[in-house]
């Protein structure tokens, strides 16, 4: 996805799963003088590398420079794509439960869907882990109306791009894989023309001060 920024340079690949061994090698590398780019997806701040990394140069004893240079999460340009669904307060799930147990994920999206937040479900379906999805629905609709917008995007800023706006009640049939990131609206969230919105409360707040404002004339 860079090839422009990769002229030049020696370039190291890797495969999913491997993330252990992609830091402790890029560690070693720096350690042996060399600088050093670990290059993920969206934010490495994010459910990606950075925690890794300074997890393990904690554990190696290291005191080399480490700089996290932000990009944009897949929460963000999903976000985009549909609309301003993230405009309150929000939580952000994975459902994936390789390094979660699942219990604590059913814990946590309980939590969220009680407290209003809009959620945001990363990891929510791969070809062996297919029922998490559904079981994700089904806790969320135990705190909220089936009508409640769903916004799901798949590849986003990508050529596969895919945006789809239904409802938590018909939210499974559409399709969802693991480069799908479902964004579930809290209870004032509404679809308008094809955006998702979750309004942040500036209109109650400013039609107060203004009937407010002509009481006192």
């Amino acid at each position: 996805m860079i090839p422009d920024l990769l002229a030049g340079k020696e370039v190291i690949s890797s495969q999913m799963m491997k993330e252990v061994d992609r830091g402790r090698q890029a560690l070693e590398m720096v350690a042996a003088g060399k600088t050093v780019s670990l290059v993920s997806g969206g934010d490495p701040g994010i459910y990606a590398m950075a925690g890794l990394v300074f997890e393990m140069a904690r554990d190696r004893g290291d005191n080399m420079p480490i700089e996290v240079i932000p990009g944009i999460a897949a929460l963000n340009s999903c976000a985009a794509r549909l609309g301003a669904p993230l405009m309150h307060d929000f939580a952000a799930i994975s459902l994936s439960d390789l390094l979660t147990p699942w219990p604590l994920i059913e814990k946590r999206l309980a939590a969220a869907a009680a407290a209003d937040f809009v959620i945001v479900l990363y990891n929510p379906k791969s070809k062996k882990r297919t029922m998490h999805i559904g079981k994700a629905q089904e806790i969320i609709l135990n705190h909220r109306g089936p009508e409640t917008p769903v916004g799901i995007v798949t590849g986003a800023t990508r050529d596969n791009e895919t945006v789809t706006l239904t409802t938590l009640a018909n939210m499974l049939d559409a399709e969802i894989t693991m480069q799908s990131c479902v964004i579930i609206g809290n209870s004032s969230t509404f679809t308008w023309h094809d955006f998702m919105v979750t309004p942040r409360g500036y209109a109650g707040k400013y039609t107060l001060k203004n009937e407010k404002c002509r009481g006192d004339e």
